[in-house]
C-alpha cells in the first residue's frame, strides 16, 4: 500500500496526527526528524548549531529517500522537506501527500517552546509572528501541491486522523 505522507508547517500536528493515523491504519509511523536524530546521535537543534542547516538538509534528503523506498508507512516530515523538489518527487512516487495547515496564532502557540525549532528560534520574540508569516508565505505554494489539505486549527488530533482516513480511503487501494 502507498505511504501517507504528512507535510506542513511546523506546529500543524504532523507528529501527533501521524502517530494516531498509523495506529488506526495498522501501519508503521515514521517521523523523519526522529529518524535523523537517531541515525546521527544528536538533536536537530544540535545539528543546526554544530554543522548548519545545509548539513541537516542533506541528512533530511537521505531520510526521505529511505522512507520513500518503503511502503505502508505514515510519514511525518519536517516542515522544510517541501523546499526540495527532489524530496517531494521521491515521497509522491509511493505516497499520498497530505498537507496539514493551521493559522498563525495556532502555530505560534504550538511552537512557543524555545530550543526545539531552530528556524524560528533565530527570531526575537517580537519578530516570531513575522518569521512564521514569512515562512508560511514562502512555502504556501509548495504545500498547495498536496493531494489533500486539512486545516488543523482548533481540531483535536484524533478528529484530524479520522478525517484523513476517510478522505484518503480511495487512494489506499
Amino acid at each position: 500500500m502507498k505511504n501517507i505522507v504528512l507535510i506542513g508547517f511546523m506546529g500543524t500536528g504532523k507528529t501527533s496526527v501521524g502517530r494516531l493515523l498509523a495506529a488506526r491504519l495498522g501501519c508503521a509511523f515514521h517521523d523523519l526528524d526522529k529518524k535523523i536524530e537517531e541515525a546521527h546521535g544528536m538533536t536537530i537543534p544540535e545539528m543546526f548549531v554544530r554543522h548548519g542547516e545545509p548539513y541537516f538538509r542533506a541528512r533530511e534528503k537521505e531520510a526521505v529517500a529511505a522512507a520513500a523506498a518503503r511502503g505502508n508507512l505514515v510519514v511525518a516530515t519536517g516542515g522544510g522537506v517541501v523546499k526540495d523538489a527532489e524530496n517531494m518527487r521521491a515521497l509522491r512516487k509511493n505516497g499520498i501527500i497530505v498537507a496539514l495547515t493551521a493559522d498563525i496564532d495556532t502555530i505560534l502557540a504550538r511552537t512557543a517552546a524555545r530550543g526545539q525549532r531552530p528556524v524560528l528560534d533565530r527570531a526575537d520574540e517580537g519578530d516570531r509572528r513575522a518569521a512564521v508569516a514569512a515562512l508560511m508565505e514562502e512555502r504556501r505554494l509548495l504545500y498547495a501541491g498536496a493531494d489533500v489539505t486539512v486545516d488543523t486549527t482548533g481540531r483535536a488530533p484524533l478528529e484530524i486522523a479520522e478525517h484523513i482516513m476517510q478522505t484518503i480511503r480511495i487512494w489506499r487501494k
